[in-house]
């Protein structure tokens, strides 16, 4: 089957975060967004069959994910997408990655306890850490060579810590686009282990993945699976965030125990969306092929914008990402303060583009871009931010 990702499908009227409540972020409602992670691209046709289906049955009660047909979904897919497979029981229903993140934290920390990350970062990963009273340890990337690399004499100072107790990584890495390699998670893997630190992997970004890159499940190289998990999710992939439903991988019984108490005598969420359940196993069944066919279109995307901010002569620049459909679009260059930049692009170009120190202040200099989306809609986008460009050099 071939598959049209060229297709504009209206997203205002719908409650969509990203369409409709941009004047939350932005302070303006009339702009074309690029700024939340999820995708312009309509879900699978497979999924949609089976959500269709299920809605004709007329009953949606109280819903368990403790099965096989789940738990088969799963595994099937990283057999066939990553060449491993988790084990039926490590597998456990979350109603959100975040949540999980939370939760493990909070079963794994006290509080002013570390939890060491790599910065720039998602940014509800610092809002989720301090509010839950932990205390972040900034691992900054580094950019070598054009490329973002890991400072390991700074990670390890900070994993040596008496008080770091947790290393939350995110595989691939959003915001810089990062396919972490074997060799680089061996080495976090061998830090976390000598100074008896627990990784939390947080792996949503890890079917959208520009060739040659390979993401690597970190349960694949962990020698020692009681200190680690995966926690992740279809909905960014097939775009269904708003069904509701993720997953964790949790190889430890005592902390999938105690997670799975939690989920379900503490917070009352152990019985999941059906129609989540539904299509994240249609999914995971039936839509490898889908994937492959996103990933090239994404990869286009990519190299549009690119060309066109260099034929553009804009001083802005892109290296193109080993993942996620996020463009990390560099604009140091620029004469001009994020703060200038961010008031053209919104008040000129009318156009939403997340401002890079949004995650941490290592991301000051940076843009990120949302490029899942048709063609149509990026080279609007990307005329907006020439037209506020320009309105800068005319009026500096």
């Amino acid at each position: 089957m071939t598959y049209s990702f060229d297709r504009i499908t209206k997203r205002t009227g719908t409650y969509c975060t990203q369409w409709d409540y941009i004047e939350d972020r932005f302070g303006e409602a009339d702009l074309l967004p690029f700024s939340i992670s999820d995708t312009d691209f309509q879900t699978p046709p497979e999924i949609i069959k089976a959500l269709s289906k299920r809605l004709e049955h007329g009953i949606f009660g109280y819903t368990r994910w403790n099965h096989l047909e789940f738990k088969d979904a799963v595994q099937k897919w990283y057999r066939e997408r990553f060449a491993t497979e988790p084990h039926q029981d490590w597998i456990v229903y979350s109603p959100s990655v975040i949540y999980t993140i939370a939760k493990l934290i909070d079963i794994l920390t006290a509080e002013e306890d570390h939890v060491v990350m790599q910065t720039p970062a998602y940014d509800a990963f610092f809002k989720m850490i301090t509010d839950n009273n932990r205390q972040i340890s900034a691992n900054p990337l580094v950019i070598k060579d054009g490329k973002y690399q890991i400072d390991f004499a700074d990670l390890e100072q900070k994993l040596a810590h008496p008080k770091a107790k947790v290393f939350l990584l995110c595989s691939p890495h959003n915001p810089t686009g990062r396919v972490w390699t074997e060799r680089e998670l061996e080495r976090i893997i061998n830090l976390c282990s000598k100074y008896d630190i627990f990784i939390i992997s947080d792996e949503i970004h890890m079917d959208i993945v520009m060739q040659p890159n390979k993401h690597t499940p970190i349960i694949s190289k962990a020698t020692e699976l009681e200190n680690v998990c995966i926690c992740t999710s279809a909905s960014k992939t097939f775009n269904i965030p708003g069904l509701i439903g993720s997953y964790a991988i949790i190889p430890s019984e005592h902390i999938r125990n105690e997670f799975l108490l939690t989920l379900k005598n503490r917070d009352g969420l152990s019985s999941t969306s059906i129609l989540g359940l539904t299509a994240m196993i249609a999914a995971y069944q039936s839509c490898g092929n889908w994937v492959d066919h996103l990933n090239d279109y994404i990869k286009e995307n990519m190299l549009f914008t690119k060309d066109y901010l260099e034929k553009n002569h804009l001083g802005a620049t892109l290296q193109i990402p080993e993942a996620t459909y996020l463009a990390w679009i560099n604009i140091e260059n620029l004469s001009y303060t994020p703060e200038q930049i961010q008031h053209a692009l919104i008040h000129v170009g009318k156009v939403a583009i997340m401002a890079g120190d949004t995650y941490g202040a290592e991301g000051k200099g940076f843009l990120r871009m949302n490029t899942g989306c048709p063609l149509s809609k990026l080279t609007d986008g990307l005329a907006r931010f020439t037209r506020a460009i320009h309105y800068l050099e005319k009026n500096s």
